[in-house]
């Protein structure tokens, strides 16, 4: 039996974020769910270090590597579209659904299983999925920063947005992660060199 399976998902680098902004520097879906991963997993470091979570980080980065997945048959729709009202975030939720099981039916059979929690959103488990939502809450949040840092004004508003996202989502182990690493990506990387 053949899979597109892989093939598929390699497609994630041609999914552009942000796509009805100007950007400094593009990201693609592929880029972003490497970050997401990345900070997934410290997050659940932090949560079981300092404040007794029982969290598996390699857990939550897998599952931040694939939560995205699904863009590569939805296409990125920007934020302020997808939730502008009930009806229409409600409507994009099953398209979600949709490609979410279209994925998941292009695996073998015996791979199925293996993959539902990281693809299907309504089988993840809800702790490590509220680390990842909160992971790409917080590098969607880095790139605004990073934006703004470049001159490029156009992410005020989403900064804002984002930031009402995280106040949303604050947990001791978020508010860690903004107070200790979010402040360099506001930095040059000469300004961070000097504070090697």
């Amino acid at each position: 039996m053949s899979s597109h399976f892989f093939a598929q998902l390699s497609r994630m680098k041609l999914i552009n974020r942000w796509p009805l902004m100007r950007n400094v520097q593009s990201e693609n879906v592929s880029e972003h769910s490497l970050q997401v991963a990345m900070v997934a997993h410290m997050l659940a470091l932090i949560e079981n270090r300092h404040f007794a979570g029982q969290l598996n980080p390699e857990r939550a980065a897998l599952m931040a590597l694939y939560h995205d997945a699904s863009e590569i048959l939805t296409g990125d729709l920007p934020t302020p579209v997808k939730y502008q009202n009930q009806a229409l975030a409600t409507e994009y939720k099953k398209i979600e659904k949709l490609a979410e099981q279209r994925l998941l039916a292009m695996l073998p059979t015996e791979f199925v299983e293996d993959f539902r929690p990281l693809l299907d959103s309504g089988s993840q488990d809800a702790a490590h999925a509220a680390v990842v939502k909160a992971a790409d809450t917080l590098c969607a949040y880095s790139k605004c920063l990073e934006e703004l840092a470049a001159g490029n004004h156009e992410f005020t508003v989403a900064k804002r947005r984002l930031e009402a996202m995280l106040a949303d989502r604050m947990t001791p182990a978020v508010r860690y992660f903004l107070d200790t690493f979010m402040a360099s990506f506001s930095l040059t990387l000469d300004e961070m060199s000097q504070h090697d």
